[in-house]
């Protein structure tokens, strides 16, 4: 029987932890040692099919950047995005796969066989991100049980190791993304109440701007610039997170720079560092008063407040938090694992439902007091023209079917009318969004579902969204005279598209390069 693990898959690291045989979460190092894993890849100079991942993918990009990725978690879902290397381009649910292959052959290679396994996402992914997500993890030879968000997977962790209770507000501040969610825990009984998050907000931005100080720096002294070729952007970039980490234990951090008109030594105070970081401390301010209001309470109402993500440790951050809810926030967990042992947590629940049989009686006895009610973390509904009673002409707009934070499982269903006689096809838009305006809404996918011939106006048209607890959503559009109907997956092809999922190509791709 293979493992059941969890998977965090991060946008500066990644971590796997599998179920012990009584339940308990624990992190599986990688082949060096170390318990996370750098989410870069490098396509090996000498031997293109050689994929190294990790540590060494970090290193070499000082030596040739073009040849590099990192950070593809950003890129997620975007139909733009392609890194071409040797003739060959790669979509970042094929280089995120790549990742995960690292994960699952050096775990397995420790721990046994890795085939059951949830993946984390965060909790404002939408449904093109978290499908991609998915479909990364299929290429990468997982059964992908499900998903879980990033905050709710701590949570589960936090309260199932810690004595926590009441209104939980968890703050999320990783590599590359924020969220923030907003929970009730009783003991083992977690429910999602809501959350908001930020996709483009999280510690590279903190190192960005450190790296801005030091270009300045050097600017100002040699009246040139630092940075002349993606290698010393790599190198300064890196040069950056180091001064980041050192300003999160001393009050000023000094460096060496070697620069091409001369060599400078820089000296960066905490007091500059968190002046430049402001704007975006302001941005997390927002969000947080966005998720306290829809969650209809007080800063004086959230009983603990919990971290996670390593740029939690930014002293600012914990300062911010502790002024506006009159708490210190807890800090008793490691903050860069605790997504990766909840998301096993959640994988063992999602087996237990769904094949309980496959389940171990140490691992069913380890959770069988946990509870979790997940929401939809946001409304999706469908464009449509309905008439205007006033002035008796049709007006475009959105309706929603799934309101944000229904609890998980849900279905709704609305009914729609064909507009004209004869009408034969009808185009289907699934959207994302709160506004009825469709300007103010993402729309994510659609689809022309076709229809029979010869039929008078307004002939119904059944619309079902569903979501799961493993945050998997369906669509459903029903001609209800004639039977015929439309499922909707969510996926993009290699053009970016919306359609059936189809990662085939994806495997078949990963299986010809090794992963060291």
């Amino acid at each position: 029987m293979s493992n059941i693990v969890g998977i965090d898959l991060g946008t500066t690291f990644s971590a796997l932890a599998v179920l012990n045989a009584i339940g308990k979460p624990e992190i599986i190092p990688n082949a060096d040692g170390e318990r996370l894993t750098p989410s870069a890849i490098f396509f090996d100079e000498e031997d293109p099919d050689v994929i190294r991942v990790g540590i060494e993918a970090i290193n070499s990009r000082h030596l040739n950047a073009e040849r590099s990725v990192r950070w593809i978690k950003r890129y997620m879902g975007d139909k733009k995005y392609r890194k071409k290397i040797d003739g060959k381009k790669w979509t970042p649910v094929e280089l995120s796969a790549l990742i995960l292959k690292k994960l699952k052959q050096d775990c397995s290679a420790a721990d046994g066989e890795i085939q059951d396994a949830v993946i984390s996402v965060p909790a404002h992914f939408d449904e093109i991100r978290r499908k991609a997500t998915m479909d990364a993890g299929t290429a990468a030879g997982l059964n992908v049980i499900g998903i879980v968000n990033e905050p709710v997977a701590a949570a589960l962790y936090y309260a199932t190791t810690r004595q926590v209770s009441g209104k939980i507000l968890v703050y999320d501040l990783g590599g590359g993304t924020f969220d923030v969610t907003i929970l009730d825990v009783k003991g083992q009984q977690m429910d999602i109440i809501c959350s908001q998050g930020d996709h483009a907000l999280g510690g590279i931005d903190f190192d960005n701007k450190i790296l801005e100080i030091l270009e300045q720096r050097y600017r100002d002294k040699f009246n040139t610039e630092l940075i002349s070729c993606d290698e010393d952007r790599a190198k300064y970039e890196d040069e950056a997170e180091d001064i980041k980490k050192t300003l999160s234990r001393r009050a000023v951090a000094k460096k060496m720079v070697y620069g091409p008109a001369g060599n400078l030594k820089v000296e960066i105070s905490r007091k500059m560092f968190e002046d430049a970081i402001s704007p975006l401390l302001a941005r997390i301010d927002i969000l947080l008063e966005v998720v306290i209001e829809e969650a209809g309470v007080k800063p004086s109402g959230i009983d603990k407040v919990l971290l996670v993500g390593g740029s939690t440790r930014v002293p600012l951050v914990r300062q911010r938090l502790e002024k506006m809810f009159g708490s210190p926030p807890e800090t008793t967990v490691n903050v860069d694992e605790c997504v990766a042992l909840g998301a096993a947590l959640h994988a063992g629940l999602a087996m237990l439902r769904e094949n309980p049989d496959q389940v171990p009686a140490g691992i069913s006895s380890g959770l069988q007091d946990i509870r979790l009610t997940d929401v939809c973390n946001h409304s999706y509904g469908t464009i449509c023209a309905p008439m205007d009673k006033e002035t008796g002409k049709r007006v475009v707009a959105n309706r929603i079917i799934l309101k944000k934070n229904t609890p998980l499982p849900c279905e709704s269903s609305q009914m729609f009318y064909t507009m004209s006689k004869g009408q034969t096809e009808v185009e289907v838009t699934i959207t994302q969004g709160e506004d009825t305006d469709v300007d103010y809404v993402n729309k994510i996918a659609t689809h022309k579902f076709k229809l029979p011939p010869n039929r008078p106006a307004e002939c119904p048209i059944k619309v079902t969204y569903s979501y799961d607890v493993n945050q998997r959503m369906h669509c459903k559009f029903q001609d209800v005279e004639s039977g015929r109907s439309l499922d909707v997956d969510f996926s993009l092809n290699n053009n970016g598209e919306v359609t059936q999922s189809n990662i085939k190509e994806g495997k078949k791709k990963l299986k010809t390069v090794k992963v060291e």
